[in-house]
């Protein structure tokens, strides 16, 4: 058996005008999306936006309901093309008697090609519970073995969904380092979470989706500008009549301290100004990941949200 190899320059995989029912819930629409070699594509989104559901096509447990999807050119489903991908889902099964060494082995077994077990071992940092069995491992242990074991079969590509949930801060930081060590050995890899700095730390496109469909896609910069927000602090006691004032997105409050989410930063401070209203102590600076993401998901939640027919008072 041959491993399917792409030619230079095309996607290792795509989703073309896929949409994916379950039962009377659209949980993706029209989703089309290619994964270029050679990145670490961070993949964002509420609960429910269909992040898992995306991965799950292209690794080949699910099926479009319409649509195609594509895995180094074929169908994912295929065992051929599933010789050169990595996967690790949100829940993934561990045999509690084996110990961690047979749990590679056994995985390994299945791969033409597998990358050396020592070398993944200190990767990961299973070293010391190699000879567990992984019924007795804890939470974070298996969720690090799990991560380890998308990566046995020196994969092209890698799909990781919530990778570092359940491990502690030095653990997560410890696995990403990890990560982008496989990226640098060629590995491309896509990765869901849901905290915001891992994606921050770690990839180098984003794809934001929400409501089943692609809301964003670019570089992290990118993503980050198109929430065309900027941030203002000030310290007031009128917050809502500020907030009032043109280009005001949405405000947050603590006390006197107040942030404002703004379109425009300078047009708000000489607004601000021009209004005599107090304030003291102003600070401004750029959106980040989060704030792009509420304000991308955010307009597609109120986009999809049924009209009630009222208008406002």
């Amino acid at each position: 058996m041959t491993t399917s190899t792409p030619r230079a320059g095309t996607p290792l995989a795509r989703l073309d005008g896929v949409s994916r029912r379950f039962g009377d819930t659209l949980a993706l629409d029209d989703v089309t999306l290619e994964i270029a070699p050679g990145c670490i594509l961070g993949l964002l989104g509420p609960n429910g936006a269909g992040k898992s559901t995306i991965l799950s096509l292209l690794d080949g447990r699910r099926r479009p309901t319409s649509g195609r999807v594509e895995l180094f050119g074929r169908s994912p489903s295929d065992p051929v093309a599933r010789q050169r991908l990595g996967c690790t889902p949100q829940e993934t099964g561990l045999p509690d008697t084996l110990r961690v060494s047979e749990v590679i082995d056994f995985v390994g077994a299945h791969f033409e090609q597998t990358t050396e077990t020592t070398s993944l071992v200190e990767e990961f940092g299973l070293a010391p519970i190699l000879k567990k069995q992984t019924g007795a491992l804890s939470g974070g242990q298996r969720r690090r073995l799990a991560v380890a074991l998308a990566f046995v079969g020196n994969p092209r590509l890698v799909l990781l969904d919530e990778p570092t949930t359940g491990l502690d801060v030095e653990a997560r930081h410890t696995l990403w380092d990890a990560l982008r060590r496989q990226h640098d050995r060629g590995a491309t890899i896509v990765v869901t979470s849901h905290y915001l700095e891992e994606i921050e730390a770690l990839a180098e496109r984003v794809v934001v989706v929400g409501a089943g469909r692609v809301l964003a896609d670019g570089t992290l910069a990118e993503i980050i500008g198109r929430a065309g927000l900027q941030r203002v602090s000030i310290t007031t006691s009128e917050a809502q009549r500020i907030a009032r004032l043109p280009g005001v997105v949405r405000h947050e409050r603590d006390g006197d301290d107040v942030t404002f989410w703004v379109r425009d930063s300078d047009v708000f401070v000489r607004e601000l100004i021009r209004s005599d209203l107090p304030f003291r102590g102003i600070a401004v600076r750029g959106a980040t990941l989060e704030e792009a993401f509420v304000t991308l998901t955010g307009a597609a939640e109120a986009a999809t949200r049924p009209s009630t027919g009222r208008t406002a008072a």
